[in-house]
């Protein structure tokens, strides 16, 4: 019961991470405030919980939503202790040199923005409570390309300089600010963009959950649950020393190219020599 009489707000609670996360958190002594725009499916958070936890209707592309879920949770409860800026999608997939102004602003809007104005509206209600923490979604895209669209990874990037900058910022008032950068996570985000029949959307989930598991060292594809866990961590008193930083919980995709973990995978070395035993077959 690490969060026993603490008030917690999760964005993006209808599904996948953060449904997940305002399980554990009500599980473990919380009030939640679960946010989403799917009302259908967050209402049936409460039911499905040992804990307390209540569904609000959020739109995070609008600060005036977000300002309004964080004084509405204060108001009912003295005030927060946890906020999880988890809500995002996709965002545009267009690579720069295709992507229109109106794309690239939704997906900034969607998944930095929206952490932005989830920190400034939490803060005056979280100001000197004890163990108050803040933890924010970035992603592997932030390292590099390769792992998602442009538009995202730059958004996740951002986020986690502003994890920094907030870490900085809130530290006179005991608030920690740490990031999550999660890899492959079976979840929703990579069908529901795709322009394929809902029906199709299961099985393309299950497709792509394998191939995942066989793109890191650990063989298993992501869950929810993997960054659930890793949230609740930071939001706890066993990370009271952890700040201003940010925690990959990727399953080692990120540890370097596949040689460097699968023996089986040629490297660059072997890749070269193969490249120049054919050459010299070639010449004879």
């Amino acid at each position: 019961m690490r969060f026993s009489g603490k008030t917690v707000v999760i964005t993006g609670a209808a599904s996948g991470i953060g449904r997940e996360s305002a399980l554990l958190f009500a599980r473990e002594g919380a009030i939640v405030y679960a946010a989403d725009i799917d009302d259908e499916t967050g209402k049936s958070l409460g039911s499905e919980s040992s804990g307390t936890i209540r569904y609000r209707h959020c739109d995070v592309c609008s600060p005036k939503a977000i300002e309004a879920l964080m004084d509405g949770a204060a108001q009912e409860t003295g005030g927060i202790d946890v906020v999880f800026n988890n809500a995002g999608a996709g965002g545009a997939r267009e690579p720069i040199d295709e992507i229109e102004p109106a794309e690239w602003d939704r997906t900034m809007d969607l998944l930095l923005r929206s952490v932005a104005f989830g920190i400034r509206y939490a803060v005056p209600h979280m100001k000197d409570r004890p163990g108050a923490a803040i933890v924010n979604v970035s992603s592997v895209a932030a390292v590099g390309p390769g792992y998602s669209p442009t538009a995202y990874a730059v958004a996740k990037a951002g986020v986690l300089h502003l994890t920094k900058l907030a870490a900085a910022d809130l530290a006179q008032f005991g608030i920690r600010v740490n990031a999550i950068q999660p890899g492959f996570i079976n979840t929703n985000i990579f069908t529901s963009s795709l322009e394929i029949p809902d029906e199709q959307k299961d099985m393309a989930k299950g497709m792509i959950a394998q191939m995942s598991s066989n793109a890191q060292p650990v063989r298993r594809g992501g869950q929810p649950r993997d960054i659930a866990e890793a949230c609740a961590y930071l939001a706890s008193e066993a990370a009271g020393f952890i700040n201003g930083t940010s925690l990959l919980v990727d399953g080692g995709i990120t540890i370097g190219p596949r040689e460097s973990w699968d023996p089986e995978a040629p490297g660059m070395f072997e890749a070269l020599q193969q490249l120049e035993a054919a050459a010299q077959q070639a010449d004879a």
